[in-house]
């Protein structure tokens, strides 16, 4: 099994800071409790055993716990490239950010649950692009109306 590196709390804190001061939000967080147990638990190689299942459950609650009163969304992506980076899959980083930003709202809005968005990372991460299987989910979640 590979040994897995993870930053903590007080550097999450600190880059959603820093995203917040660059790209305008409000400074603050409502629940560090449930940020710093998604931290703890993406360490659990039980739940979590691959780099994608670690990823999912980071990018995922750290969108829909809203820990930060502003930019959470913003915060998820940063972090999860980071997590990235320091797991050396810093290759991947800039397709990664680019594929999310638009995955992160609709996880926001509901429209993309963790299973699917699971499906999405590991592609992100391993495939050079979706499988037709995976662009058919999306397509069926956004239909054309003309």
């Amino acid at each position: 099994m590979p040994k897995f590196f993870y930053f903590d709390i007080k550097y999450a804190v600190k880059e959603h800071d820093w995203i917040i001061e660059q790209s305008g939000g409000l400074m603050g967080y409502s629940n560090l409790g449930l940020l710093e147990s998604v931290l703890d638990h993406i360490k659990n190689d039980d739940y979590y055993p691959k780099i994608q299942h670690k990823l999912t459950h980071l990018v995922f609650s750290f969108n829909k716990i809203h820990a930060f009163i502003d930019g959470n969304k913003r915060a998820s992506i940063a972090l999860g490239a980071y997590f990235l980076e320091l797991n050396g899959y810093d290759f991947i980083v800039s397709k990664f950010v680019d594929k999310m930003e638009n995955i992160s709202i609709w996880v926001a809005e509901g429209k993309i649950d963790k299973e699917l968005l699971g499906e999405l990372i590991e592609s992100i991460l391993f495939e050079d692009d979706y499988s037709e299987a995976l662009k058919l989910k999306l397509v069926s979640l956004f239909p054309f109306e003309p």
